[in-house]
């Protein structure tokens, strides 16, 4: 599969560009844009830029997830889960890290706080209907596959 085209802006001189961290890697790594280190406390959620915008090709999203090291390590992921980027959004990208440890943790000026992933994205044309079609499953929620 070909590389798709992304254009980039620094919105700050210090900004880093995302860079995937082997040749197979899924998600380009995002580095914090701080003048210095910032302290996240236990339980609380801060505002990390990337001092970047993007441009990503219509039809396709960027989705923003945490860092499994720094989740599993320290405690610090996405407050959101997952970020979406769409198309036409040309602001700076921003991380909302959340502390879910017990200690407080600092972020350091270019540290990898996140990954970009970027993927295809379809819009879809809502229908309303009075009738679904039957599956097997059918309204069948949360655990009602099973555990395994």
């Amino acid at each position: 599969m070909s590389p798709v085209s992304v254009r980039f802006k620094k919105l700050r001189p210090q900004a880093s560009a995302p860079v995937y961290g082997s040749a197979s890697a899924a998600g380009a790594d995002l580095r914090a844009c701080l003048d210095e280190e910032t302290v996240i406390a236990p339980g609380e959620t801060r505002f990390i830029g990337t001092g970047l915008a993007v441009a990503l090709p219509e039809g396709y999203v960027g989705l923003i997830f945490g860092r499994s090291g720094l989740a599993c390590k320290r405690g610090l992921a996405p407050a959101n889960k997952v970020g979406v980027l769409d198309s036409d959004y040309r602001g700076e990208i921003m991380v909302a890290l959340h502390n879910h440890g017990a200690q407080p943790q600092t972020v350091a000026p270019d540290e990898r706080i996140a990954q970009l992933v970027i993927v295809p994205c379809l819009t879809a044309c809502f229908t309303e209907s009075d009738v679904l079609d039957d599956t097997a499953r059918g309204a069948g929620g949360f655990g009602s596959t099973g555990r395994l």
